[in-house]
């Protein structure tokens, strides 16, 4: 079960996603996918301070994404060529961040004059990396299609690294 919720507080936003097997455990498959793309939420998490900006953040996500991929045996290479060739986007097609404030999805740039935003103390963004296998995906093995998962947190950054908002809802 793929619960993508929010709520408001003093007209502020939030955004969290959280994935729970239905029968209260998940199997091998479901296991294996939901390790990846938590790995892949704290290896972002993890990389969120003043100075980097949200592509270094889902680069890093990436990376993390695809070589667990790679480990399960759903991309073959090293991480560098299935990267290049964006072979994590065949699981994961949507990026991994956006802005968080008076809405969910906030208005605000990306970049300016060329160069991309650099995370400032106050910045607040979500996390959230997701692996999604279609059913019909014969070049997957059968025990993974039809897996949706995906883990989102909201990130606010502070003058010495970052605090998980949201890290009080279980993962």
């Amino acid at each position: 079960l793929l619960i993508d919720a929010g709520c408001q507080v003093d007209n502020y936003a939030s955004d969290v996603t959280r994935t729970f097997p239905i029968n209260g455990k998940f199997n091998d498959a479901q296991k294996a996918l939901y390790e990846v793309c938590l790995a892949s939420n704290i290896a972002a998490i993890e990389h969120s301070k003043p100075g980097v900006t949200l592509p270094d953040i889902q680069d890093v996500a990436f990376r993390s994404l695809t070589k667990g991929l790679i480990d399960i045996g759903l991309i073959n290479g090293s991480v560098d060529e299935a990267l290049a060739k964006n072979l994590h986007k065949n699981f994961c097609p949507h990026s991994i961040s956006h802005w968080i404030g008076l809405d969910v999805h906030d208005a605000g740039s990306y970049s300016e004059n060329g160069h991309f935003t650099k995370l400032e103390p106050g910045m607040y963004f979500s996390v959230e990396p997701g692996i999604y296998i279609d059913p019909g995906n014969m070049n997957v093995p059968e025990e993974f299609r039809g897996i949706g998962i995906r883990i989102e947190d909201d990130v606010l950054i502070t003058t010495d690294g970052h605090e998980v908002l949201s890290a009080g809802i279980p993962k």
